[in-house]
């Protein structure tokens, strides 16, 4: 009997697959979960099955996921203004208690739909072991660099202690972190999840970390994706005008993955159906990668 052709194609996909799932066993892969796919049904339940099975052929995934737009809808619901001074929200300890309890509700939320498709998710922020260390971020004043100003609890990350990752991913668990610090006094930070995720790459030494985004990718001046760049190819794109905007400190982060000793970084279209798995296990990859020289 022979196979219909949606089988045979099926058995193709997999077959193509191997040499990646052999590539990359046994090697840590950090997250960035973010975007539509965070907010939209289906590509919710896709990412949870993707993040399962790159944990059953034998990888490390680690999710760390933000929360902002949630964060916001509820500031706005109690009457609270979201006041933002280069980008980062302005955290008074009443936004903070806001921003905890958000990032609470969508840890395990992500926690519930990873363990519902088969996986062992245990949820963290970074208070959790003491594990990321943070302290008082502030920020130059655009009218006046010689000025730092202090947008209140949001933290900059000093270090961080991977253990309590390492034993988890030993015991077949997947980590799902929320970006949160502590500095010496036990004074708790929000802190920018992109940069939670690199860091936590870099300290890990993996194989890859992936930012899941709203947009395509790195894009040329022509609107064409960009792929396979290296840092020095990134300053040239950043110098020339091409990478502008909110992209800038994306890209940032990613090369900073790269450069701490991460291989690979991944700015990924969070809007594609299994981008995850498309970028990982398939030679043709749905985003923009940077990579070591």
């Amino acid at each position: 009997m022979t196979p219909d052709h949606s089988a045979a194609d099926k058995a193709n996909i997999l077959s193509e697959a191997l040499p990646y799932i052999q590539r990359f066993y046994d090697k840590t892969i950090v997250i960035k979960y973010g975007g539509n796919a965070m907010t939209e049904r289906h590509l919710m339940e896709a990412f949870a099955k993707d993040v399962v099975l790159l944990k059953l052929v034998g990888m490390n995934p680690v999710v760390v996921h933000g929360g902002g737009p949630q964060i916001g809808d509820l500031l706005k619901k109690i009457g609270k203004q979201s006041d933002f001074i280069q980008g980062m929200r302005v955290t008074d300890e009443e936004t903070l208690d806001v921003v905890e309890m958000v990032l609470g509700m969508v840890n395990q939320d992500i926690v519930t739909l990873i363990n519902k498709h088969g996986g062992k998710a245990v949820g963290l922020t970074g208070k959790d072991g003491n594990f990321i260390h943070a302290k008082k971020m502030l920020v130059a004043n655009k009218d006046n660099s010689e000025e730092m100003l202090d947008i209140g609890q949001v933290g900059e990350i000093t270090s961080i202690d991977p253990e309590i990752i390492q034993v988890l991913d030993a015991r077949d668990f997947i980590p799902v972190v929320a970006p949160l610090g502590t500095d010496k006094d036990g004074n708790a930070y929000n802190i920018n999840a992109d940069v939670v995720a690199g860091k936590i790459a870099g300290v890990l030494q993996a194989e890859k970390v992936i930012f899941m985004t709203n947009i395509p990718g790195v894009l040329d001046k022509e609107m064409k994706l960009l792929t396979g760049l290296t840092p020095r190819q990134v300053d040239d794109l950043m110098a020339d005008g091409t990478i502008t905007g909110g992209m800038i400190p994306k890209v940032g982060y990613a090369v900073d993955a790269v450069n701490s000793g991460v291989k690979t970084a991944h700015i990924i279209d969070g809007r594609v159906e299994h981008a995850l798995l498309l970028e990982v296990l398939t030679p043709e990859g749905v985003g923009t990668l940077i990579k070591r020289v």
